[in-house]
């Protein structure tokens, strides 16, 4: 008898993907309707195309300082009450406590290899699961929104925080004139601006897929679904403060915390909830569910929990393993699949050919990436090749697909497709709903007292260094999301002295001084 989630009858002579996903389909790509358009997301395709286009024969653009750790995720076999069948057929959370392998890179996103650990910055959270299917990657960050809900503004969000490309330093001017002039980014502004934006370590941090996926069941019933680790060593954050005492002392805090916590076997733990939506635009909303700058209420989608993570397991190399690691939201396993969520859409093309760009076409062949099951590709060549893939197949000679001469054949899916309708016009156009600020006036009220000072604070020292325009629409929006949050900013700025430099990292607004310090708290030397 069939495994009733079983979705693709594998066979040795299956075609799979280099992450050793086997191909139901070598013959068309994803479009809307039979004639097209193609839609972005073509996983298959993409890195079918990528691959060939480099058969002929450098640092991380984002996420550059990193971390990792291996370790399993167990999971329960349901979603809440619920057994986990009725909303995916994905073999990785079927059965109660089965054990899947996995790595764990956790990041600062904006900085280089060498840069501090308590910048303020949103974290990486990205694992890599090595599922009986081929692997599937949930790449993400520890805050639970983006500041952008397009894929076309991801470039300019970047250069406009990463540092000056004339002095290379950062510029929290350059960095308000982005996020004033994109008021969908006042949400993540006023996470990251408060004591959320500096993590106490890689261990105490939440994660979040952030992105909207789709989950099928093998009936190709799909729903909505947003995922959540949530860490059960508890969540600590840090204020400017106490971040410079720590960067003062140790500059690799977080990535020595979660080694040695390993090493002594105290191993960090995380629980996996999801919050689960049907496929539908749901007008009852005041916001698009797609719109990845927003929280889902969880009054009324509650967090169901569907599993654990441990990291046990330090790498032996941390080159190899931890700078090797390659991540790409496109990489879903049969019955995970994607949303129409515009900066998923946008990053699945991205990620995945940043990594053929920076670690190289066969990036796959790599331990750390490579699937732990059998892979059967028709890919040839390309740099640092250094395994065939189709050996598989009973004749070697044949590379290509399709052919009667018993080369590599595609898998039997029995798990039906989910196929949603989808009808308009073709447009370059911002979502109907956006509703900008008022979940960012929602967290405003849920802080704390201490977090709040600690926000205005933050904000005021960076702002009161920049052009008065820039000044005035962060106002505007801080005003928009809350009375109380406009009114502190305002009257901050109004009472504020003028007289630093913006060019400082995010939230430190003395550091300007800190190269005539050094001049001055210098000690003479005689050359020797």
């Amino acid at each position: 008898m069939e495994d009733e989630n079983q979705t693709n009858v594998e066979n040795e002579d299956t075609l799979t993907t280099r992450q050793g996903h086997p191909v139901t389909n070598n013959q068309s790509i994803r479009t809307i309707g039979n004639r097209g358009p193609a839609t972005l997301e073509n996983y298959d395709f993409i890195e079918k195309i990528s691959h060939f286009d480099r058969e002929k024969v450098p640092e991380r653009i984002v996420h550059a300082r990193g971390a990792g750790a291996h370790g399993y995720f167990e999971t329960y076999g349901t979603v809440g009450d619920d057994p986990v069948s009725k909303y995916t057929r994905a073999k990785v959370f079927q059965e109660k406590g089965k054990q899947t392998p996995l790595f764990v890179r956790f990041s600062t996103v904006v900085h280089g290899r060498h840069s501090p650990e308590t910048v303020r910055d949103p974290r990486g959270f990205a694992i890599k699961f090595y599922t009986e299917d081929g692997n599937w990657d949930l790449v993400g960050n520890n805050l639970k929104i983006f500041f952008i809900r397009d894929a076309m503004k991801f470039p300019d969000m970047i250069h406009a925080f990463r540092p000056d490309p004339v002095t290379n330093i950062q510029d929290s001017q350059r960095f308000f004139d982005f996020c004033s002039s994109s008021p969908e980014s006042f949400h993540m502004v006023t996470f990251v601006y408060s004591p959320w934006g500096i993590p106490a370590n890689y261990r105490m941090m939440q994660g979040s897929g952030v992105n909207t996926y789709k989950w099928v069941n093998k009936d190709g019933e799909a729903v909505l679904v947003k995922y959540h680790w949530e860490p059960k060593q508890g969540i600590k954050n840090l204020t400017v403060k106490e971040a410079s005492e720590i960067q003062a002392t140790n500059f690799n805090h977080a990535t020595q915390d979660l080694y040695d916590a390993i090493e002594k076997g105290d191993y960090p733990e995380w629980e996996l909830f999801v919050q689960i939506m049907s496929d539908d635009e749901h007008s009852e909303l005041d916001f698009d569910p797609l719109d990845d700058t927003k929280l889902w209420p969880e009054d009324q989608f509650p967090w169901l929990p569907v599993g654990k993570m441990v990291l046990n397991k330090n790498p032996e190399d941390f080159f190899t393993e931890v700078e090797q690691a390659t991540f790409g939201t496109g990489v879903l396993v049969d019955g995970l699949d994607f949303s129409d969520d515009k900066m998923l859409q946008g990053r699945t093309f991205s990620y995945s050919d940043t990594q053929r760009y920076r670690v190289g076409a066969n990036h796959l062949q790599l331990p750390i990436n490579a699937a732990k099951k059998r892979v059967a590709t028709n890919q040839a060549g390309g740099q640092m090749r250094y395994e065939p893939e189709n050996a598989n197949g009973k004749n070697p000679h044949i590379n290509y697909e399709p052919s009667t001469l018993d080369g590599l054949k595609e898998a039997k899916q029995t798990g039906k497709e989910y196929t949603p309708k989808v009808e308009g016009n073709l447009v370059r156009e911002t979502i109907d709903r956006q509703s900008n600020t008022k979940q960012a006036g929602e967290t405003y009220r849920g802080f704390e007292d201490w977090e709040k000072d600690e926000l205005i604070s933050n904000l005021v020292g960076d702002l009161s260094a920049c052009d008065k325009r820039i000044q005035e629409k962060m106002v505007a929006l801080a005003e928009e999301a809350d009375d109380e949050y406009g009114r502190r900013l305002k009257e901050g700025l109004e009472h504020a002295e003028n007289t630093g430099s913006s060019k400082n990292p995010l939230g430190n607004k003395d550091s300007e001084k800190a190269p005539e310090e050094a001049v001055d708290k210098g000690h003479d030397a005689e050359r020797y």
